[in-house]
């Protein structure tokens, strides 16, 4: 082989390695319980768990503290990840727009003793397309003066 086909083989190898390393993302989807043996173990690496509302039967949050008069950043609530486990949450930034309707959400950041202190929620919302028709909302232009 010669000296330049080495060369490159080795750079293709360490280009490969870097994008193996950067594409696995660094936070992963888990439970409550893992996040909460995560920071036990001292790992404070953000993770992302997946949930739904604490709701009562007429569809309402439950356990949801919210004062925007008094705190408009800072939001507590419970959810229930997948393996049926309720957790107190706590976001401090105001509440995200659309919170009630969400069928699911994802909640990113880390277990800080018996609360999960929330970086970041995603809201996965009601799909918009009902009974297989698609709502469109007409947009009028704007008039130019």
């Amino acid at each position: 082989m010669k000296k330049t086909h080495i060369i490159g083989l080795i750079v293709i190898a360490i280009a490969v390695a870097i994008l193996v390393s950067t594409g696995t993302e660094a936070s992963t989807y888990v439970d409550f319980s893992v996040a909460e043996n995560m920071a036990k173990a001292g790992d404070n690496d953000q993770v992302h768990v997946v949930g739904k509302l604490k709701k009562d039967a007429s569809g309402n949050i439950q356990d949801l503290v919210y004062n925007p008069v008094l705190d408009a950043n800072h939001l507590e609530f419970m959810l229930i990840d997948n393996n049926g486990r309720e957790q107190k949450v706590i976001y401090n930034a105001p509440k995200p727009q659309d919170m009630g309707r969400a069928e699911q959400m994802v909640i990113i950041g880390n277990m800080d003793g018996n609360v999960f202190k929330c970086e970041k929620i995603l809201l996965k919302c009601p799909s918009k397309y009902q009974d297989g028709k698609v709502e469109f909302k007409e947009a009028k232009p704007e008039k130019q003066s």
